[in-house]
């Protein structure tokens, strides 16, 4: 299989960046019948992320698989902000985790390091987690929301760092195939208005988060208003970003000092 014909291939399924992709399933390849494997994944539909198993995140080369939400670009935004929040040494939790790409990308920007956790519902992509955040330290938890923490967490995060489904429920059929067909529904789906886990995570966020520390969530800048209310309803001070570049919004909530 050339390089050529693998190109072809991907541009009659529709890949827009088909040169690319072909690089990199022939990088990722390890003998011609392993690469031909990848090319029928990838013309079939998968995610090319599931294909070769890793995605590129925050400077980071981030373990994936079939079943897992595969961050997006946009979400190195949050990365961003969250950096320049967290102090050497700080406690980070990345709730909602999924691949765990946020709390190591954020862990692996602050000199000196930090006490990283990471939280999902989902076991099949804290398979991969466990894998992403072992290189700073990190502890795995699994469960729904904050029941998955121990309890020696509680009062001592300094940033939260939270990237839940936002996505209508009404809504989920219009995304791209890649995702509705290949990414679990609980990390897209948000309910009604997409922010159920948004209000979930906003109304015991302070009972975690250490005096002044900060969460840092991201939505849409459609909904980033009521994102911002069920942070102040929780307690917090609260104020939006946003990246034209990235087409990226966070809402950032602080906790009281005392």
């Amino acid at each position: 299989m050339t390089v050529a014909s693998i190109v072809e291939r991907l541009r009659a399924a529709g890949c827009v960046f088909a040169e690319e992709e072909a690089d990199l399933l022939v990088g990722a390849a390890t003998d011609d019948g392993h690469l031909a494997g990848m090319v029928a994944r990838r013309v079939a539909g998968e995610p090319l992320e599931h294909v070769v198993g890793w995605a590129e995140f925050g400077g980071l080369r981030v373990q994936v698989g079939a079943g897992a939400f595969v961050p997006r670009r946009r979400t190195e935004f949050l990365v961003q902000e969250a950096v320049v929040l967290t102090r050497p040494g700080g406690v980070v939790l990345d709730l909602c985790c999924g691949v765990g790409a946020l709390g190591a990308a954020v862990a692996s920007q602050v000199p000196g390091g930090v006490e990283l956790h990471a939280a999902d519902i989902d076991p099949a992509a804290l398979t991969y987690a466990r894998r992403n955040v072992a290189p700073y330290g990190g502890s795995v938890w699994e469960g729904d929301l904050y029941a998955a923490l121990p309890t020696e967490l509680r009062g001592r995060v300094d940033v939260l760092v939270v990237n839940a489904p936002y996505v209508p429920t009404e809504e989920i059929g219009f995304m791209p195939p890649e995702a509705r067909d290949h990414e679990p529904l609980v990390s897209l789906d948000g309910g009604a208005d997409g922010l159920d886990v948004h209000r979930r995570v906003a109304e015991e966020a302070v009972r975690w988060l250490a005096p002044g520390g900060h969460l840092l969530i991201e939505t849409s800048a459609r909904q980033s208003p009521v994102t911002a209310s069920a942070l102040t309803a929780g307690g917090l001070a609260v104020r939006a970003v946003t990246s034209e570049e990235l087409y990226a919004t966070v809402v950032i909530g602080r906790a009281p000092v005392v």
